[in-house]
């Protein structure tokens, strides 16, 4: 007797069903982690533009105010 034993209708029905559903949780799964590697290379990009910027703003900062100011006159109280 070596012939393997029939698989039922309803076994071959739920086999179908389950590698099915395990395809649909591996793709959803893959693109969870696609989703994960976009975000964090955007926000590095994200993080490497405001860096340069802030260095650009630090470096563009002149020593001396524009406008001289001009100095604060102390008034004495009056009476």
């Amino acid at each position: 007797m070596s012939n393997p034993p029939r698989i039922s209708a309803a076994r071959r029905n739920a086999e179908a069903l389950l590698s099915r559903a395990q395809q649909r949780e591996s793709d959803f799964k893959r693109e969870q982690e696609r989703a994960r590697e976009a975000m964090s290379l955007k926000t590095a990009r994200l993080r490497e533009l405001r860096l340069a910027k802030e260095t650009a703003d630090r470096s563009n900062v002149p020593d001396k105010p524009a406008v001289p100011t001009r100095p604060k006159v102390r008034r004495s109280k009056q009476k």
